[in-house]
């Protein structure tokens, strides 16, 4: 009993703490969520980094050089979604107001049987609820103008974080490390064990995304919905969020079909989805994310439960990755170091004996 107690009263302070920690960094979400992204983005963007300087840069040109490849890939991919939106969007109204039409007749003419009053006044209801709502409308879109003006604050923190992790990661790991005295090997390998999860995780995310963001929209654009390229990067970036992220992609894009091209469509491509997420679950994942968690199912899913409820959006994203980091550096900080064998005398091999008469041969 009395162990079980001692046990229970470390859970309690250990519990007291970490209630105290969540509440500061939720409190300093401002800072603390820029930071966890530019540590993903450098994760991602260090390997090339590493490459120019390997190639005899210096490290302040091979960051800037990564930097702008960075820059050029979103301002390239955003120029891209901008011109076929542009010039697509036009015609996805169109086709959305036919099918409408025929969704109409067919709630009309078809089992259902709904009556055209009964359509109107559900539209009528709500109109009526919009312009109930109106207020509480107008207040979410101004709170809406704060939290643009937080995020463009905070992608300015993003890459000025991202851009010294990649120039000056080394240095400033190694005045972090002297803060813990005698403990400083047994951290530092936790931080390397860690940085290396991290790096694994994150590069494996974004080739499966990029994997799953191209084939749905190669299939997107062999069937001709409009906004077929906005919709792919749509998919890739919700396949950073695991299970539910893919769920909501797939349910805009779906959407989207169903209005530009009609049922059928819709349904072939909530098939095509549905077969290429189980290939991605069972195929993709496992080869290579897989390899480095070692995580079941089972457990990534609890695991997204709790950073959801803990911290929304934000809290899923990072709850897969903070979970294996924990999971793969702690054990390092409690590994006992190899023991360095004594230094001994050394020893001469035994002269062989020469036979009489023989001179002994003489090495040059």
């Amino acid at each position: 009993m009395a162990r079980i107690a001692a046990w229970c009263a470390c859970l309690i302070v250990i519990g007291v703490v970490a209630n105290y920690v969540l509440g500061f960094v939720a409190t300093m979400r401002l800072i603390t969520l820029p930071v966890a992204v530019a540590l993903l983005l450098t994760a991602l963007l260090f390997p090339l980094t590493r490459r120019l300087r390997a190639s005899g840069l210096r490290p302040i040109y091979a960051t800037w050089v990564t930097m702008l490849v960075g820059l050029a890939v979103l301002s390239g991919t955003g120029w891209i979604i901008g011109v076929r939106a542009n010039a697509e969007f036009p015609g996805l109204v169109t086709q959305v107001r036919k099918t409408a039409k025929t969704v109409e007749g067919w709630l009309y003419t078809g089992p259902l049987g709904v009556e055209p009053i009964q359509l109107s006044g559900w539209v009528d209801d709500v109109a009526k609820l919009i312009s109930e709502r109106q207020q509480q409308i107008t207040s979410t879109v101004l709170a809406g103008t704060v939290v643009v003006i937080e995020v463009l604050a905070s992608i300015v923190l993003l890459l000025f974080v991202t851009f010294f992790l990649l120039k000056d990661g080394d240095q400033i790991w190694s005045w972090f490390l002297k803060g813990f005295g005698r403990m400083a090997p047994r951290v530092d390998r936790a931080g390397r064990t860690a940085w290396t999860t991290l790096s694994h995780y994150v590069q494996g995310t974004v080739a499966v995304a990029a994997v799953h963001g191209v084939l749905m929209g190669v299939v997107l654009a062999i069937m001709g919905v409009p906004l077929w390229a906005a919709l792919a990067v749509l998919i890739f970036l919700a396949s950073f969020i695991p299970i539910v992220g893919i769920l909501f992609a797939g349910a805009v894009a779906t959407l989207v079909t169903l209005g530009a091209k009609g049922p059928i469509f819709a349904l072939i491509f909530v098939g095509i989805l549905i077969v290429e997420q189980q290939l991605e679950n069972h195929v993709l994942q496992p080869l290579i994310v897989g390899r480095v968690l070692h995580f079941h199912p089972l457990a990534i899913i609890i695991v997204l439960a709790v950073g959801g409820i803990l911290a929304g959006i934000a809290g899923a994203v990072v709850a897969v990755p903070i979970t294996a980091i924990l999971y793969r550096a702690v054990p390092e900080l409690f590994k006992d170091e190899p023991i360095p064998l004594p230094a001994g005398p050394v020893q001469k091999p035994p002269a062989q004996a020469v036979p009489a008469g023989e001179k002994p041969e003489q090495k040059d």
